[in-house]
């Protein structure tokens, strides 16, 4: 999609700190993290979110990509958050599937870090 950032960050159209990228998946700092570690998981192809009939290996892959990102990070073994927002009431800001890699703290039991 020509006017979508997350389509522009996963293909080198704007510059971004990106921690992990392979042939589908783009993974990138978050420009407002949340956590120590707030990493964006994106498919390079775009769908809007995860209702938008996206294919079973898109998500899979999706979920393999944040589990390596976590790793890179430092955070697998110690755990992380996986975090994916559909539509605007539920926080979606950028209309691109991805899914939030957050760690690097204690998170508790809420949705957010402490």
């Amino acid at each position: 999609m020509d006017d979508c950032i997350f389509c522009k960050l996963a293909n080198h159209q704007i510059p971004t700190s990106i921690v992990y990228e392979d042939d589908d998946f783009c993974a990138f700092k978050d420009a407002n993290p949340q956590a120590p570690v707030h990493v964006l998981v994106v498919p390079k192809r775009h769908f809007a979110n995860v209702a938008d009939d996206v294919p079973t290996e898109v998500l899979g892959g999706l979920l393999k990509t944040a589990v390596k990102v976590a790793e890179i990070c430092g955070i697998r073994d110690k755990g992380f958050r996986l975090i994916m927002n559909t539509g605007a009431d539920a926080g979606q800001t950028v209309m691109h599937l991805h899914c939030h890699v957050l760690g690097g703290v204690d998170m508790g039991e809420g949705m957010l870090p402490r």
